[in-house]
């Protein structure tokens, strides 16, 4: 009876929100009225844009109470209300969102006061639950009309607050410009990058040595022995030039990654951060092992090195989450690794430079339908992605390949990290 009690009281207090909510409805009408009466005489017209960010307001608030009552989130998907005052209010005229909140709000004119069903209920209800559960030792039977109320209210709101088919491709097709947009810029930030690290590492090398080539080449006959010193120098610099080329190369994609895969990769990664960290690894196979059969195999073999890493993880049945059968599977695309890879190796060079923590811990976890990357700290917490942390760099690549970036990182710490990269397996 308590439970049932309890039950009826939080779905009470979710009809008392929604009725509270109509009432709001009630007042932003009125708003949007004399706005549309604004328009219609020109004088008034700033104000359509204004009323509807004010109803998708109300609406997102009615998004988060019914999510919170359901468990389950609602997209939002409305066009921006930027530019001119034309284009805002061609955009507050035509967005299909602002059209489903209007229908959701002549809608709950009527079902937003189920509360006054409800709240009858009560007097009754403990009467007659009162007796029915503790006497008899009976489930209760008109409290719980209560709950079925709140659940009413809760699954028609969701119906009609869900963004149409049309809306959810204007919203996707806004955020693939944002993405090709930030990718193109990524894209030209990385080649300048490249091109400023060949001019001012291996080109000033390859320049050195050839001028000391060439003055071996003139001191040869006369000078045997400074030519042969010239030689040494212009190994040495032969060495640097390739020290200073395969740096290159690991930031455009590093051969550890193409050779052993992201599991020995990223435990070199951790191997080389001068952290301890730990790498725990979740459903991926070691590169090496074969691609032509599906099947059982283990992923965990620790990996030592100087920086305290060890991995754990199994892999498990053929076509279960740790082996699939057939040639693929046992490794993500080549995009994925490169992402969630560069996604680690930024994540630990925050550690370093900014967290102050002496371990880190990362998880690589295989997901049915993709991959996630998780980076953990015990250090200040704080973390700023416009303070040049390289969060924004993630988000960038990430998003690249439709992934997500989740950051928590209060201040005082601990900072968690995660990407998720969508694969096919």
């Amino acid at each position: 009876m308590t439970t049932t009690i309890r039950q009826a009281g939080r779905a009470t207090g979710r009809l008392l929100v929604a009725a509270l909510m109509t009432f709001g409805t009630y007042l932003s009408v009125t708003v949007l009225l004399i706005a549309a009466i604004g328009t219609l005489v020109v004088v008034g017209a700033w104000m359509l844009p204004e009323a509807v960010l004010l109803i998708r307001r109300i609406a997102g608030a009615e998004r988060r109470q019914v999510a919170g009552w359901t468990g389950r989130e609602i997209p939002e998907a409305y066009e921006p209300l930027t530019g001119t005052l034309r284009e805002r209010l061609r955009t507050a005229v035509r967005d299909p969102g602002t059209l489903a909140d209007l229908r959701w709000m002549a809608a709950h004119y009527v079902y937003g006061w189920l509360v006054l069903l409800a709240l009858p209920l009560w007097p009754v209800g403990l009467v007659v639950d009162g007796v029915w559960c503790g006497l008899l030792c009976r489930d209760a039977v008109v409290l719980p009309w209560v709950v079925r109320l709140a659940d009413v209210e809760a699954r028609w709101s969701a119906a009609l607050l869900e963004p149409s088919p049309k809306a959810r491709l204007a919203a996707r097709v806004r955020a693939l410009t944002e993405t090709r947009a930030d990718v193109i810029a990524a894209h030209g930030a990385e080649l300048r990058r490249i091109e400023r690290d060949l001019h001012d590492g291996a080109q000033a090398r390859l320049v050195a040595l050839s001028m000391r080539i060439g003055l071996a080449q003139r001191a040869f006959d006369r000078d045997p022995d400074s030519a042969r010193k010239l030689m040494e120098d212009a190994q040495d610099q032969a060495e640097q030039a390739l020290t200073e080329l395969r740096h290159v190369v690991r930031g455009i994609h590093p051969p550890i990654l193409t050779d052993r895969g992201l599991m020995r990769a990223v435990r070199a990664l951790a191997a080389d951060s001068g952290l301890e960290v730990t790498v725990r690894v979740e459903g991926l196979l070691d590169s090496g092992d074969s691609r032509d059969s599906g099947g059982s195999g283990d992923s965990g073999d620790s990996g030592g090195g100087d920086g305290g890493v060890d991995g754990s993880g199994a892999a498990g049945p053929s076509g279960g989450p740790g082996g699939v059968a057939g040639s693929r599977g046992y490794r993500a695309p080549a995009a994925v690794e490169a992402a969630a890879y560069f996604a680690v190796a930024e994540a630990l060079t925050n550690v370093v430079k900014h967290s102050g923590s002496p371990r880190a811990a990362v998880e690589l976890v295989r997901l049915r339908n993709g991959l996630r990357a998780v980076v953990r700290d015990e250090g200040l917490g704080g973390a700023d992605e416009s303070a040049g942390s390289g969060l924004l760099g993630i988000r960038r690549r990430v998003a690249a390949l439709d992934g997500v970036v989740n950051v928590d990182s209060p201040a005082g710490g601990p900072t968690m990290i995660a990407v998720e990269l969508p694969c096919v397996w």
